[in-house]
């Protein structure tokens, strides 16, 4: 259940105002690879692609470009990534994990943005290295984000638990009185 409030979570958050990348995408992906259904590991998937086509030709109004198939790869890399985490729950590998997707999405993102967008970077290696230089700041946010919304998630279930637990054994001693 927490899988699918995670994505629905991180799905509505690319809809309000936040700071550019600072999302819970990539880890309600991670969190969702790690414990949702398999059978259902197309649905934040789709939610995902679909929320990408309605900012992209409804709200922000630009044309839907080839590089959209870049974020969508990392959506599978990352729910991927998180069914590696099934048996391996522990925090390095965790984070570990958020931060190699921060990585990856800000590499490939950032080069299908300019190979992508014509007239935005030079096609030469200095037009390349200008589009890496003008991605850093959202790489900060997302990278911050990634971390903050992985270590929250992972940890949501043991908390839950641990409070369950604690008002279980609270509703014993006054049963007992």
């Amino acid at each position: 259940m927490l899988a699918y409030l995670f994505v629905i979570l991180a799905v509505a958050v690319r809809f309000m105002p936040h700071p550019l990348a600072f999302t819970p995408v990539g880890a309600s992906l991670l969190f969702f690879g790690a414990r949702g259904p398999r059978r259902h590991l197309w649905v934040p998937f789709v939610l995902l692609a679909a929320s990408d086509v309605i900012l992209t030709k409804l709200i922000y109004t630009y044309p839907f470009t080839w590089d959209h198939f870049i974020s969508w790869t990392w959506y599978a890399a990352m729910l991927w990534l998180g069914t590696k985490l099934r048996e391996n729950a522990r925090p390095l590998p965790i984070i570990g994990s958020a931060l190699a997707g921060s990585i990856l999405f800000y590499v490939f993102s950032n080069f299908g943005v300019w190979a992508a967008w014509g007239d935005m970077y030079p096609k030469t290696f200095s037009g390349l290295m200008a589009c890496y230089a003008a991605g850093v700041p959202f790489f900060r946010r997302a990278l911050e984000g990634d971390l903050l919304f992985t270590c929250a998630m992972f940890a949501m279930p043991v908390v839950l638990h641990a409070l369950s637990e604690a008002i279980h054994k609270a509703g014993d001693h006054t049963a007992a009185a």
